[in-house]
């Protein structure tokens, strides 16, 4: 079940993947982050797939790219507003 990709593409995805990941480790602002995490897993579970890995693929994308998103979201959602109480 191995899927035959150009080399160009997965260097893009590859690079992509890089790109997403380092942009959720400088950004401030914590929802931006979060969703740039978000996609640099959903990329990084393409490249799991494209290895040849499915098994990994998929627990990528449901628990990184899916459950800690929408955990931290969820999270950042119930905090209270700085000054409010």
């Amino acid at each position: 079940m191995s899927v035959q990709i150009d080399p160009l593409i997965g260097m893009i995805i590859l690079l992509a993947t890089t790109v997403f990941l380092i942009i959720a480790i400088e950004l401030k602002e914590l929802v931006k982050a979060i969703i740039a995490l978000g996609i640099g897993s959903a990329l990084l579970a393409s490249v799991f797939y494209i290895l040849d890995a499915p098994y990994a693929a998929v627990f990528e994308l449901s628990v990184a790219a899916g459950l800690v998103t929408i955990l931290l979201l969820s999270a950042i959602g119930m905090m209270e507003k700085e000054g409010t109480k």
